[in-house]
């Protein structure tokens, strides 16, 4: 009988380039679990503490210090060293008084970046999908798994309903309350998450209507002044007229 399922292990060479891990020193690297964040957009918890902070120089001393609880993923302690660790993701590692955010990079793709310690009681998340459910309220389906309820008192004049796809919200850690929400438009401050453009953030200057043949475009100004395009599903809204969090210096 044939193998049911897909692979438990990782070898390290066709790992995504953007880990930090020689492809070529030992044959196996840390698989992670499925969870928030797909495998081509995430770092394993170990391979953050260990190749990227650096705070440990061996697999058994990772798994130490997670296993006591010493790092936070969005307020919550994660001692699994497999956990998915992705986009806009809050890194809190208390002993060392050290905050930090997952951001994409010019070149680099997925990285961290030290924020502000304020920073920490927040989230930006994007809105990929709206469900109704039961009652005619509504769920908002966020990029990192995350789901969140909006009550509707009429069910045919959804008043509260203001939300829409591809819209970001500012979520708070833990408790997961909305305290911004930021529309997909013209004027909007975007950070590019993927493409040749990844990395770069700038102002929205226009927003094309797509077809069944050719998707959604957007013109973004980036912060250097150069003009550059992008579709759609590649921009995250991270501010109104500025980021509401730090992002990497261009």
């Amino acid at each position: 009988m044939g193998k049911k399922g897909g692979k438990r292990t990782q070898k390290r060479l066709p790992a995504p380039p953007f880990w930090p891990i020689h492809t070529k020193e030992f044959r196996w690297a840390v698989k992670p679990r499925p969870g928030p964040h797909p495998k081509e957009m995430c770092l394993p918890l170990s391979i953050v503490v260990r190749d990227l902070l650096h705070y440990t120089k061996t697999a058994r001393e990772t798994k130490t210090v997670l296993a006591e609880g010493k790092i936070k993923v969005d307020g919550k302690a994660r001692r699994d060293e497999k956990y998915p660790a992705g986009l806009m993701d809050v890194l809190e590692v208390p002993d060392a008084e050290s905050t930090l955010r997952i951001l994409p990079t010019l070149g680099k793709e997925l990285s961290v970046v030290k924020i502000p310690k304020k920073e920490a009681s927040f989230k930006l998340c994007r809105i990929e999908g709206k469900t109704t459910v039961s009652k005619g309220n509504v769920q908002l389906n966020l990029h990192d798994g995350r789901n969140i309820l909006v009550k509707v008192k009429d069910p045919r004049n959804p008043l509260e309903d203001t939300y829409s796809t591809c819209d970001t919200l500012q979520i708070s850690l833990p408790g997961q309350k909305i305290l911004k929400h930021m529309k997909f438009s013209e004027g909007a401050y975007g950070l590019i998450t993927a493409g040749r453009n990844m990395g770069r953030h700038g102002k929205l200057t226009k927003i094309e209507v797509g077809t069944a043949m050719k998707p959604q475009s957007v013109t973004v100004e980036g912060s250097e002044g150069k003009v550059f395009q992008t579709i759609a599903d590649h921009v995250f809204v991270v501010g109104e007229e500025k980021p509401l969090v730090k992002l990497w210096e261009e």
